[in-house]
């Protein structure tokens, strides 16, 4: 269990933030991480390239770290948008054959496989939610012998229900399909190790569970995939790009591993200290750590919940780091808004609560939460 950091952090004493599912507040030291970076811009003379070259190097082996992967294995992308329009790109559909996806899963994960399966004749296959939370039933259940891809997350973004995607993977892997995860609302606040699962690509954002900034994210490429065509075609992806002397001696090949799939400007001498600093802490922290500090969180919101007849997931189901409470009726409409009057920060959506905290909450956050709760339902 890891002691209440909320002092790591610059949110007032009033403000109770349970959205990091939404946005993560940003730790102190990534602040001053990424002020020292913007102020090199001031004096350009500042910004060193091998320096640039040796932090991105830096930034990946610390991500490859929290997935048991090795650095090469990952690239630096923008989004997670970005990263799976890389696997979409180099993946094939074939026609008559599916993508399994999740009803009402993150668009990000959904828009890139609509546009592969109309190029290949495919289809996407939803899997619609089942009435016991178990979505993984429902998924193995969806893949076939007509599989060629299965892409999902680790939990539902809207309220937090798990799948086990080990058992996925193997039957993923067993009709011959490619698996490709979206792990922006899990990893760093679940474990996560690419050898047990043996994802084809994986993305995940460094904004919310990973503590970073905006507009960076990271791919991971298994190696039977490195040898793909990139979607942005840098010269810094090229072989040999770190030798400024020879850029014009222009090469077929590129660097190696999952280097080639590289957004352009990777080096952003902001975000990427910001990134290597955030990674540091929860490295420091650790993933498991961090799931078991914030699993007694989510099991009191859980038990609070039906005082005021919202059904949590149920327990078989439930992440260790955010939880959906679903109404029984609608919603007050401006519901997020009167909690934010009082300094009370959830996401609303789809007559669900979603309450996501981190280890700068505790106890007395929950109590005020359904507090104010009690008098706005």
């Amino acid at each position: 269990m890891i002691d209440n950091q909320s002092h790591l952090f610059d949110l007032p004493d009033d403000a109770v933030y349970l959205r990091c599912a939404a946005s993560a507040p940003q730790l102190k030291s990534v602040y001053e991480a990424g002020r020292l970076g913007l102020a090199k811009k001031s004096r350009p003379w500042r910004i060193g390239a091998r320096e640039t070259f040796d932090d991105v190097e830096r930034l990946r082996g610390l991500f490859a770290g929290l997935i048991g992967a090795e650095a090469g294995d990952v690239a630096l992308a923008p989004s997670a948008s970005y990263g799976l329009s890389v696997a979409a790109a180099n993946l094939t559909l074939g026609e008559g054959r599916d993508v399994v996806v999740l009803e009402r899963q993150f668009p990000s994960n959904v828009y890139p496989w609509r546009a592969l399966a109309r190029r290949d004749g495919g289809r996407v296959v939803t899997v619609a939610r089942p009435a016991d939370d178990d979505w993984t039933a429902a998924v193995l259940a969806a893949i076939g012998p007509s599989t060629a891809i299965v892409a999902l997350p680790r939990c539902h973004w809207l309220d937090g229900a798990m799948l086990d995607l080990e058992a996925i993977g193997r039957r993923t892997r067993a009709v011959g399909a490619a698996l490709v995860l979206d792990l922006s609302q899990s990893l760093g606040a679940v474990p996560f190790d690419v050898r047990d699962v043996r994802p084809d690509f994986l993305v995940a954002v460094a904004e919310k569970w990973l503590l970073g900034p905006y507009q960076l994210a990271f791919l991971y490429a298994a190696p039977s995939r490195q040898d793909g065509e990139p979607i942005e075609h840098t010269w810094i992806g090229r072989a040999e790009s770190q030798d400024y002397a020879r850029l014009v001696d222009y090469r077929d090949g590129y660097q190696p591993g999952a280097r080639r799939f590289d957004v352009g400007e990777r080096g952003n001498f902001i975000s990427v200290p910001m990134a290597i600093r955030a990674l540091r802490q929860v490295t420091d922290w650790r993933v498991d750590a961090i799931a078991a500090t914030l699993t007694p969180l989510v099991d009191e919101t859980a038990e609070r919940a039906g005082t005021l007849g919202l059904t949590p997931v149920p327990a078989a189901a439930r992440a260790p780091h955010m939880i959906g409470l679903r109404a029984g009726a609608a919603l007050p409409p401006d519901l997020g808004d009167r909690l934010a009057d009082r300094g009370i920060f959830v996401t609303v959506r789809d007559q669900v609560i979603r309450v996501a905290p981190h280890v700068y909450n505790g106890r007395d956050d929950l109590a005020r939460l359904f507090a104010a709760l009690t008098d706005l339902l």
